[in-house]
């Protein structure tokens, strides 16, 4: 077919604007201006396909361009099918192309390309050159739409071959435009006379194309089957968005096998993105409910997948859908006729992929589970799947364009690597592909192509960065020697040849050397020590590499032998060093397979590199050199020459001549130091280790060989002989005292000398008489330990000098305490220390250690010792848990016995740590197996002492049940109620925290420290430190926590320290340690940063700030109540405390002592403002109480003025100036009379707020408390929605009429022709054209338009997107009707149906912001509004009230009243007596001048203040009985015989005139008259309306009724005539006085609600939280239009958004809060939520607010009313201006993003009530003008295209002649 090409002639400047150089390799690609869609692969070719918007670009696969061709932009429009001629369309423009469907045909060779426009047809393109149209439909029928006309709806599709011919499978989400009709599955041709055409082809049949909305993530194929993974909700029995995988068989061109099974991921959301892989399908999830961000992977094997869409195929062929259990398990889907039918058992297998009489298509029920192998932070939007080298990697897009490459090992995923791809915040596309050979991988995001590489092993340059990679894709193919890919190993599959990092922790490396190293003049052996050595074919081998040199290896297991290089193959020593190093490799072939270094040593390098001392630098060395002697020769072998001794390395073990202590060395001169020339002088030497010259004294101790050299002058040195060597020696070093002295060598010579200082000495330094030939006493320095048992076996330790030359002479010397003492040979050291053995001696024995050496006196020690018995006591505590750490004290006497004590309990050892004190031992438990009793022992050396009157019990561990509060500020201090049973049993209970800290936190917070501080004897136990620091950088703080009671324990929340991260959060019971949300049932301790509190002085804070008393004092901050409630925060000015009244995120409201307190602890003069909160200490500085102001006095400038004024004119105007001064002081007195009565009244009217705000912030807090219990009665979502779309029905539902008889047989040809007219106005075209002819007719009013407007809303609301696609369309309509008039008018009011149809859109929208956020505040403020008119009187007939907030409702008349507490009987005996103990007593608040009627409106509010109204006993059905004693019941109510009846007046009985006294009883029981009962039902099933006030029509026989004043409408005659003396006067006097004085009762109310108007206000018009989509959305569209209108004015624009959002529904929502909530609302606070709506829509309006004095205004736009908010509007202005500037400057809501909330929303609210009824009513507004639409759809060309005339007729024909509703 000929192909037509558009807008070629700008193909060649395209072709060279994206031709890329020539030579180069790209690793992306990409186009300016240009957003790409799709990426397809030709499997064979290896060329990649780009769809983008306007444009198809084909690609190498290096990502160089080969060709492009154009696809748009086109003349066209979504509402007209594919036309030749404009004319046929008149509204097309030009449309930008956005590729849908990109697939690859490789039988045919063809690319088949679907676009947006045109209703979504394709069209065939060459796969050499996609500039090649090889097919594209000039007319094409509906039957070739293919893929969705909207370009936020996805279209997936597969190419599959058939038998001979290649089908093409398409799956599409409904685009809501003229395509609504197509199929969401469809089986299409490619091939043949009309391609893409799916006559006679399988179509997924839907009843209700809109009802199942389908979203298309992805389709794919395996050799068997397609399987296509989407989301969806039910049509009516399933709600909510579900995850579904469905599966035809390949061959199945009718889709006779459509089985489809719901997927969820445990935990998670919907599906997002999908992969199939051969074994598993992977599937992205968005992360679980509450709208968290991020996303998880669940991986569903292929095989339980098939299992569980036969499991319900079976059951739906052959089982009627249900399973084993009855239940229904699988059904026929998509409201078709077909049913799950009982065939044979064998059906399944007989027809695999079903035939023309099975069921289809089949659903299952059983969803298919399974667990996240991943969670990952990020929205996931594509996946991608390989299965390599017997692994499964995934590669996963994020939404900003990061890259993750997952391995997914076993039941876990693990990210190994992630990447940025492409721009930051670019999504990746679900077009995610892995190239034919799996080396690649083409990420696809909005602007450009990646060519990403799967695994980049050759990166990794060494086998250890090759296995910290851990890529499961790359190992370190050994012999080799590179990270590779295990196919590039040839031998990976032999053992250690390729290393898997998941497997193999260790590289191949020298594990050892031997020997370390090697003589550089020898040739020798090396054997290396290689684990895990791949093993070589037999003509291989490996080699060693010494640097530059090889050698071959020998190879045994583990074992590698090579051979050194000799020594002229080494590289010489680099100077001045005795060794050199080369690298040793082993080798195969020019390969290093392990390394190391290898060190080659010269030991005659070592000698000349210390010339003073050559022995001791070689046998000192590193390396195992030896030296000759008598050579001179440092040498590496075994010994030195034949008859030659040898001083050996320090590095031998086995000699005993070794090391530098063995070498000869003179080590001093013995004679003169001078030496004269010429004269042969005799030198006397100290020499050592001469034996290896010849001379071989027998001991040789403490000597020093020393060279004997000569020199001439300072620097010349005669020339020795023989190297000359003296020993020097000295008799004093290590003989301290006389028996060492005297046990030395007898060669030596050495005597103990007692001239002068007693030393030891040579014997001929000392004089001959002072030679001592017996040693002094023996002298004991120490003993320790100082005390025994009296059974003796303890070892002694004795300290001294003396001690005996040797063991011989102290055998039997020592006595201790007069008792022989063993000494133990072998810790015998002469003359200084003797261990011996006790004997045993009576307790008590004591007295010094004795030590007589023989023909000696003894020594005798200054220390005695002592034989105590050491007596074990008792314990404490007595018990403990069996997981053990109690730190146990054994209490006793004589404890500090012996020197080794150690303790037991039982047979397990119990721990001390902490010194021993002689009255108690602390040890620490160690854990039992079971409870029961152990006994303690402790062992003293070898004596025992068991303690058996006073056993440790070990009890069960504690317990811990619960845990609260679970949150505090990081500051600590707050109080922790645990509770749990057997909690006292543990010693010392902790509750911690584990802290992730910076160094300089851990360097400022602890020290590393025991967690249990040790303390000396006497001293108390020392506190815990607050932190310290354990192993592995973690810190701990501990607070110790106060037992309570068995049951509970009472801790403070350990302070947290800045900077610091909390890991867990435990208590430490003992040995017991349980986390904290193990004890407080999962709930996580969670810290909150520290409030801040806002001076009190804002501008000065070092100012004092000035308290008015009686004040309530209003702190600002941050945070407040985050980590603490009001019951715990402590408020002090100064000594005094400020009682916390409330407490909320960003106030803390307290009430201050009436007097100035004292400043606290002298801090100044002035009392301090100090909040604590835990730990946290707030002080937000001084506090100065103000006194009463003095009445001000005339200024006295003007006083001097008048008196100099007076002294000039005095002469001349003397009489004018008398005058002058009389009227002064007149008008003086004037003045402070009345400036007095303003400040009484302005501080009147303050204390009066303040009392009032105080009182009604407590009540507010009691409501706090009972809404957490009882909730906030919202209306459920059908009441709401009824209200708001049908408000003249007063919020009863709409309630379908009985049928009447005959009609039975009419009900299904009605319903029928309903159900065809729901499935007609999901036609758009239909729909639009029936609004707009409606709206022509004359005689369709306003009220018909908003009825027929919400009866769309009803019947629409399934299929929220669309009703949304028709509110656009009809709004632009709108817009530019008003743009050629007054843009400002639009949206003005709900003349129009679209305006009614906006009005219930944002109520549908905004039902769940209602609910969550701005409800509660609009609740409060309704009970705060409650609160305070029914504490003030309100006429019952006039409807005023002393307490309001509007004018025209203001009771002005100073009424006398007095609260009262009833106490009310309320349960099941209420009725009964008065003393009847089932029933319970509510206390109820009244005023003693209420009627009975507001009685019991007040009784009912408070009994039943959690129960919703309509579910209330309505007040008209019960009676008020007052009950005094056992007998007297009083029935009161309003009129009775004890009425007052005055000239024609009555008035309503009150309970004063009833004389009821404070306190009385009374109950509600039930009319036995008047119908009570029937009027409780309908309380009950419809709320009535509220008690309209009595007015003054309400007479009888001429008596009016009156409550607290009397109407005042009467002639003025009459009311003279009627009105005694007293009355008249009365009146007079009350006209003189001034009628605003009581607008200070407004004012008040005002400034008592004001907190709560601002808390709604800031609800309503605070982007704090995220702002609903439906706003963002609205003000986004109301922008567009402007702009696309032209409209530059913002205050058109601003009016725009007030009109649609604000006015439209905000105000509505205020001024009626029985549209939301389930509440009485009298007439009362309906008018102050008049006055409060009245000042909202003031603060939207753009102009100037004014208060006028005209008299025209409404009741709640009055001038009074205007000016009780005038200081507050401008504020409010500025909150709605930045409201409207922040959404402007968020981020844009998608079509996308708002559909997928419509979609939620629609599943939500899918019952929407009663839509037949609707229908059939709209049905009967179509019926009225039914020529004038008819007439309508037959102009229109597509409309008779379409038939939609034709079809309305048959909708006509089936409802015709209908009387009643369903």
């Amino acid at each position: 077919m000929a192909a037509r090409r558009p807008f070629s002639p700008r193909l060649l400047p395209v072709l060279l604007l994206y031709l890329p150089l020539p030579l180069t390799r790209a690793r992306h690609f990409s186009a300016p201006n240009t957003t790409f869609n799709h990426l397809a692969l030709a499997p064979g070719r290896g060329t990649l396909y780009v769809g983008a918007v306007n444009r198809l670009f084909q690609l190498s696969p290096e990502l160089q361009l080969e060709a492009v061709a154009v696809t748009g932009p086109v003349f066209d429009s979504p509402d007209c099918v594919p036309f030749r001629d404009p004319a046929d369309c008149p509204q097309a423009r030009l449309t930008d192309n956005t590729n849908q469907l990109l697939l690859v045909s490789s039988r045919a060779q063809e690319l088949v390309a679907c676009g947006q426009a045109r209703q979504g047809v394709c069209e065939k393109r060459g796969l050499e050159d996609v500039a090649r149209v090889l097919y594209q439909a000039e007319d094409p029928g509906d039957g070739q739409f293919v893929a969705a006309n909207a370009p936020g709806v996805a279209t997936v599709g597969l190419v599959v071959q058939a038998p001979g011919r290649d089908l093409l499978l398409v799956a599409r989400g409904l685009a809501g435009k003229l395509s609504a009709g197509v199929p969401p599955l469809t089986v299409r041709q490619l091939a043949g006379p009309q391609p893409f055409s799916s006559e006679g082809l399988g179509r997924l049949v839907v009843g209700d194309l809109s009802d199942y909305n389908n979203s298309y993530v992805g389709a794919f194929a395996n050799a068997r089957s397609a399987y296509f993974v989407f989301r969806r909700r039910g049509a009516r029995a399933q709600a909510e968005y579900r995850s579904y995988v469905a599966r035809v068989c390949l061959g199945d061109a009718n889709l006779y096998s459509y089985v489809e099974v719901p997927l969820t991921c445990r935990g998670q959301g919907l599906i997002q993105a999908a992969f199939l892989t051969p074994s598993t399908l992977l599937a992205a999830f968005a992360a679980g409910p509450g709208g968290a961000r991020g996303a998880a992977l669940c991986a569903f094997p292929l095989a339980e997948l098939d299992g569980s869409m036969e499991h319900a195929r079976r059951l739906c062929y052959t089982a009627g859908g249900r399973g084993p259990s009855g239940l229904e398990e699988a059904t026929v889907e998509y409201g078709v006729t077909s049913r799950c039918v009982a065939l044979p058992a064998d059906s399944p297998e007989s027809y695999p992929c079903g035939d023309e009489h099975t069921p289809s298509p089949i659903a299952g029920r059983r969803p298919l589970e399974a667990k996240p192998v991943l969670q990952l932070g990020q929205p996931i939007s594509a996946v991608a799947g390989l299965q390599a080298d017997g692994h499964t990697i995934a590669f996963l897009g994020d939404t900003q364009g990061q890259l993750h490459k997952v391995f997914l090992n076993g039941s876990q995923g693990q990210v190994y690597h992630s990447q940025q791809v492409g721009p930051l915040g670019s999504a990746i596309s679900p077009d995610l592909l892995v190239d034919s050979s799996g080396s690649h991988l083409y990420v696809l995001t909005a602007q450009q192509v990646d060519r990403v590489p799967v695994a980049a092993c050759p990166q990794f340059p060494d086998c250890t960065s090759c296995l910290q990679a851990r890529d499961p894709l790359c190992g370190w193919c050994v012999l080799q020697g590179r990270c590779t890919r295990k196919g590039q190993c040839g031998r990976a599959a032999q053992a250690n040849q390729w290393l898997w990092s998941y497997e193999d922790s260790h590289c191949p490396h020298v594990q050892s050397l031997l020997p370390a190293q090697h003589p550089r003049q020898e040739q020798g052996q090396v054997t290396l020590s290689v684990p895990r050595l791949p093993t070589l074919a037999v003509d291989e081998y490996f080699h060693c590499a010494f640097g530059d040199y090889d050698s071959l290896a020998h190879v045994e297991g583990p074992h590698i032998a090579c051979v050194t290089p000799p020594q002229d193959q080494l590289p010489l020593n680099p100077p001045g060093t005795d060794h050199i190093t080369l690298p040793l490799a082993l080798m195969f072939e020019d390969v290093a397979v392990a390394a190391t270094n290898f060190s080659f040593y010269d030991c005659s390098a070592v000698q000349a590199l210390e010339v003073a001392a050559p022995c001791r630098a070689c046998v000192g060395s590193l390396w195992p050199c030896h030296w000759c002697p008598q050579s001179s020769r440092c040498v590496s072998g075994e010994h030195c020459p034949e008859g030659e001794g040898t001083v050996y390395s320090a590095q031998e073990v086995d000699v005993q001549v070794r090391g530098p202590g063995a070498c000869p060395r003179v080590e001093g001169l013995a004679g003169p130091l001078l030496v004269p020339v010429g004269w042969e002088s005799r030198l006397a030497l100290r020499v050592r280790n001469l034996q290896h010259f010849g001379f071989r004294p027998s001991t040789a101790q403490r000597e020093l060989p020393v060279p004997i050299y000569v020199t001439r002058g300072k620097g010349q040195r005669l020339d020795n002989a023989p190297t000359l060597y003296v020993t020097l020696y000295d008799c004093a070093v290590g003989r301290p005292d006389c028996s060492r002295c005297q046990a030395a060598n007898g060669s030596l010579g050495c005597v103990w000398c007692s001239h002068g200082q007693p030393t030891c000495r040579y014997g001929p330094l000392c004089p001959p008489g002072a030679v001592e030939l017996l040693c002094p006493t023996p002298s004991i320095d120490t003993i320790e330990p100082l005390t025994g048992p009296p059974e003796g076996g303890l070892a002694l330790t004795i300290w001294g000098s003396n001690l005996g030359r040797d063991l011989a002479e102290v055998q039997d010397a020592v006595k201790v305490a007069g008792r022989p003492c063993s000494p133990e040979p072998s810790l015998y050291r002469t003359s200084a220390r003797i261990v011996c053995v006790t004997s045993p001696a009576p307790n008590g024995t004591t007295g010094p250690i004795q030590v007589a050496i023989k023909n000696r006196p003894p020594g005798i020690s200054t220390q005695h010792f002592t034989y105590q018995d050491p007596i074990l006591l008792s314990l404490s505590p007595r018990w403990g848990p069996q997981a053990g750490g109690t730190r146990l004290t054994i209490h006793g006497q004589h404890l500090q016995t012996g020197g080794s004590i150690r303790a037991f309990v039982g047979g397990q050892p119990c721990p001390i740590r902490e010194p021993v004190c002689p009255e108690a031992i602390v040890c620490h438990t160690m854990s039992q197996a079971s409870p029961g009793e152990a006994v303690v022992r402790v062992v003293f050396g070898h004596a025992q002492r068991t303690l058996l009157t006073s056993p440790f019990q070990y009890t069960a561990n504690p317990q811990l049940a619960a845990a609260e509060p679970s949150v505090s500020f990081r500051g600590g201090g707050r109080l922790i109620r645990v509770r749990g049973t057997g909690l006292d049993v543990a010693e010392r209970p902790l509750l911690s925290v584990w802290l992730e800290a910076t160094a300089e936190v851990q360097a400022a917070g602890a020290q590393p420290q025991d967690p249990t501080p040790r303390r000396s004897c006497g001293a108390p136990a020392a506190a815990p430190q607050a932190c310290i620091q354990l192993e592995g950088g973690l810190l701990q703080c501990s607070t110790v926590c106060s037992v309570n009671s068995s049951s509970l324990l009472l801790c403070q929340s350990p302070a947290v320290p800045d900077g610091a991260h909390p890991r867990r959060v435990f208590f430490s019971l003992d040995g017991v340690h349980v986390d904290f949300a193990s004890a407080s049932g999962g709930q996580d301790f969670l810290y909150q940063p520290n409030p801040r509190l806002a001076p009190l002085s804002r501008e000065e804070p070092t100012r004092p700030y000035r308290l008015k008393p009686g004040n309530v004092l209003d702190v600002e901050g941050q945070g407040l109540n985050l980590g603490i409630s009001k019951e715990e925060v402590r408020v002090h000015i100064g000594d005094g405390e400020c009682l916390v009244k409330t407490l909320t995120l960003t106030h803390l409201y307290c009430e201050p002592p009436s007097r100035a307190p004292q400043p606290a602890n002298g801090s100044g003069t002035l009392p301090q403002f100090v909040v604590q909160m835990g730990n946290v200490r707030l002080a937000l500085g001084p506090v100065q109480y103000e006194t009463e102001p003095a009445l001000s006095a005339f200024p006295v400038e003007a006083q001097v003025g008048l008196g100099l004024g007076a002294a000039v004119l005095i002469a001349a105007v003397l009489l004018l100036t008398l005058m002058y001064r009389h009227k002064s002081k007149q008008a003086l007195r004037d003045y402070q009379k009345v400036l007095l009565q303003l400040e009484n009244l302005e501080i009147g009217v303050g204390d009066q707020c303040r009392k009032e705000f105080t009182d009604l912030m407590t009540e507010m807090t009691d409501l706090s408390s009972d809404l957490e219990a009882s909730g906030i009665p919202f209306l459920d979502y059908h009441t709401y929605a009824e209200r708001v779309f049908f408000p003249g029905h007063g919020g009863c539902p709409r309630q379908p009429a009985l049928e009447g008889p005959g009609e039975e047989g009419r009900r299904g040809p009605v319903r029928q022709g309903l159900t065809q007219l729901s499935n007609l106005l999901n036609s758009k075209l239909f729909l639009l054209t029936l609004i707009h002819t409606l709206e022509e007719q004359p005689g369709f009013s306003q009220r018909d338009r908003c009825h027929v407007a919400s009866l769309l809303s009803l019947a629409l609301h399934g299929k929220l997107e669309y009703l949304t696609d028709i509110m656009r369309t009809l709004l632009s309509d709108l817009a530019a009707h008003y743009v050629h008039k007054n843009p400002k008018l639009m949206l003005r009011r709900t003349e129009t149906m679209v305006e009614k149809l906006l009005t219930n859109w944002l109520s549908i929208c905004l039902y769940a912001f209602l609910k969550e956020v701005a409800g509660e505040p609009l609740y409060v403020l309704l009970r705060a509004i409650q609160y305070q008119v029914d504490k003030g009187p309100v006429d019952a007939v006039t409807g005023k009230a002393k307490r309001t907030l509007n004018d025209s409702r203001l009771l002005r008349e100073d009424v006398e009243f007095r609260p009262l507490t009833l106490m009310v009987l309320v349960g099941p005996r209420a009725g009964g007596a008065a003393g009847s103990s089932a029933a319970q007593r509510v206390p109820a608040r009244v005023l003693d001048t209420d009627t009975i009627t507001q009685v019991k409106e007040k009784v009912l509010d408070q009994v039943y203040k959690g129960t919703p109204f309509s579910q209330r006993p309505s007040v008209h059905a019960l009676d008020l009985e007052w009950r005094s004693g056992l007998a007297g019941h009083l029935t009161l109510s309003d009129e009775d015989l004890t009425s007052v009846t005055q000239n024609h007046w009555k008035r309503l009985n009150t309970l004063q005139h009833y004389k009821v006294p404070d306190g009385a009883t009374v109950g509600l029981i039930p009319q036995l008259h008047n119908g009570g009962a029937v009027s409780q039902s309908l309380a009950q099933n419809c709320p009535l309306g509220e008690n309209i006030p009595m007015l003054e029509d309400a007479e009888e026989g001429g008596v009016r009724l009156w409550h607290l004043v009397k109407a005042s409408d009467e002639p003025e005659g009459a009311k003279a005539r009627r009105s005694s003396l007293r009355e008249r006067e009365r009146e007079r006097a009350r006209a003189k006085a001034i009628p605003e004085i009581y607008l200070t009762r407004l004012l008040s109310m005002k400034g008592t609600l004001q907190k709560f108007v601002d808390d709604t206000f800031q609800a309503i018009l605070s982007v704090n939280r995220p702002v609903p989509i439906a706003v963002k959305y609205l003000f986004d569209f109301l922008d567009e239009l402007a702009e696309k209108h032209g409209i530059e004015d913002p205050e058109t624009l601003h009016i725009w958004k007030t009109n649609s959002l604000l006015l439209r529904f905000w105000v509505n929502a205020l001024k009626n809060p029985r549209l939301i909530f389930d509440v009485r609302v009298s007439d009362n606070v309906d008018a102050i939520l008049a006055v409060i709506a009245q000042t909202f829509i003031d603060s939207c309006t753009v102009s100037e607010h004014k208060v006028g004095r005209a008299h025209s205004y409404p009741e709640q736009d009055s001038p009074v009313n205007k000016l009780l908010y005038a200081r507050e509007i401008p504020r409010y202005k500025q909150m709605v201006e930045r409201y409207y500037s922040d959404i402007r400057q968020s981020s844009p809501a998608s079509y996308q993003e708002m559909n997928s909330a419509l979609a939620e929303l629609s599943g939500n609210y899918t019952s929407a009530p009663h839509c037949l009824e609707a229908l059939q009513e709209l049905y009967n507004h179509i019926h009225r003008y039914y020529d004038q639409i008819i007439s309508a759809l037959e102009e229109d060309p597509v409309g008779q295209k379409m038939q939609l005339a034709c079809r309305l007729q048959q909708v006509a024909a089936l409802v015709e002649n209908k009387v009643t509703d369903l």
